[in-house]
C-alpha cells in the first residue's frame, strides 16, 4: 500500500510530483480507512486518509464537510484544515490533508471557536434543517434532504433510517411510533434555528494544536440544533471543563438542552449499534426504554 501511494502521490500528474517524497508512515488501518503521514525533503508533512476505492464518495463528503465548516471558522481560534485534493489510485482512494500538530492541551479555543462557528453560521441557510446530499456518519449512511422543522428532521432523516437498519438486529419499528411522534413534537417545541455543526463531534474528531488554537476534523456537517455537537462531546468523554465554559461565554445553552442530550445521542449510538454490533445494541435498547419513561411523564 505504502508504495502505491507513494506512486499515485509522486506520478507527473500527482499533487506532490514537484517534492520529494523521504518517507510515508502507516499511522492506524481498519478494513475501511487507513491514515498516513508523508514526510516530505524540506521537514514538511501532510496527512491521508486512504480508504477502498467504492469510499471515494464518503471521502469527497469529509472534503466537502471541512469545507463548509471553514467558511464560518473564526480562525484566531479555530483551525479546519483545507483539503488538498480527493483522488483514486489502484484499488483505493486517497485524501490528501496538511499536517496538524495535536500537541496542545487547553481546551478554551476549540469551545470558544465552536461556540462561534455555530453563531455565525445561525441563519446562514434558507432551507432549513437537513443537508443537500447523501451523506455518511463514519462509514454509515446520513441521508440527504430538508425538512421546515426541526423535530421532523431529526426524527425522518436522521433516527427512523439508523432505527430501519437496526430492525436486523432485534429493533421492532411499529413499536415505536408513539416515542418517534413524542420526540417530534418535543423538538419541534424547542423551536431551534439551524446552524452549521460538526455532525460526529467526539474526541477523536477534535483537538488542540500546539498554538493553541482548537481543531475539527473528519465531520458529518449538516444543518442542525447546535446542542447535536454537544450532546456528543458528552457521549464518549475526552471534552475538558474549559471547553463547555468557553462555549457557553459565547452563546449559553438553554438549561433545557441538559433534556435533549439523550434523545441526540441515540442517533449516534444507533449508527455504532448498526456499524459495530456487540454492547451498543443493549445501549440502543438502554436509551429507548429511558426515553419512553421520560416522555410517558411529559405526555
Amino acid at each position: 500500500m505504502e508504495d502505491s501511494l507513494q506512486e499515485a502521490l509522486s506520478s507527473s500528474e500527482g499533487p506532490l510530483a514537484n517534492e520529494v517524497i523521504e518517507k510515508i508512515y502507516c499511522l492506524s488501518g481498519q478494513a475501511f480507512c487507513k491514515s498516513w503521514r508523508i514526510e516530505l525533503k524540506g521537514n514538511k508533512k501532510l496527512f491521508a486518509k486512504s480508504v477502498p476505492i467504492e469510499g471515494f464518495t464518503r471521502l469527497k463528503c469529509e472534503a466537502e464537510g471541512l469545507q463548509s465548516l471553514r467558511k464560518f471558522a473564526d480562525r484566531e481560534f479555530l483551525k479546519i484544515p483545507n483539503p488538498i485534493c480527493i483522488e483514486r489510485f489502484g484499488t483505493n482512494s486517497y485524501l490528501l490533508l496538511p499536517w496538524l500538530n495535536l500537541d496542545g492541551n487547553n481546551q478554551k479555543n476549540l469551545g470558544k471557536g465552536l461556540a462561534l462557528l455555530h453563531k455565525s453560521s445561525l441563519n446562514n441557510n434558507s432551507q432549513g434543517f437537513g443537508w443537500g446530499k447523501d451523506s455518511f456518519i463514519g462509514a454509515g449512511p446520513q441521508p440527504g434532504g430538508w425538512k421546515d422543522t426541526w423535530g421532523e428532521c431529526f426524527v425522518e432523516l436522521r433516527l427512523k433510517p439508523q432505527l430501519k437498519i437496526a430492525q436486523k438486529w432485534g429493533i421492532d419499528l411499529t413499536e415505536l411510533g408513539s416515542l418517534l411522534s413524542a420526540i417530534t413534537s418535543c423538538l419541534d417545541n424547542h423551536n431551534p434555528c439551524p446552524s452549521l455543526v460538526h455532525g460526529d463531534l467526539w474526541s477523536g474528531n477534535a483537538g488542540v494544536e500546539n498554538d493553541g488554537k482548537g481543531i475539527l476534523i473528519d465531520p458529518a456537517t449538516w444543518w442542525a440544533d447546535r446542542e447535536v455537537d454537544i450532546a456528543m462531546t458528552k457521549l464518549f468523554g475526552g471534552f475538558k471543563k474549559e471547553f463547555y465554559a468557553e462555549y457557553e461565554c459565547i452563546w449559553p445553552l438553554p438549561k433545557s438542552s441538559k433534556s435533549r442530550v439523550e434523545i441526540y445521542n441515540l442517533y449516534h449510538v444507533l449508527n455504532h449499534a448498526n456499524l459495530f454490533g456487540g454492547s451498543y445494541k443493549q445501549e440502543v435498547f438502554s436509551s429507548l426504554n429511558n426515553l419512553k419513561k421520560y416522555f410517558s411523564k411529559i405526555y
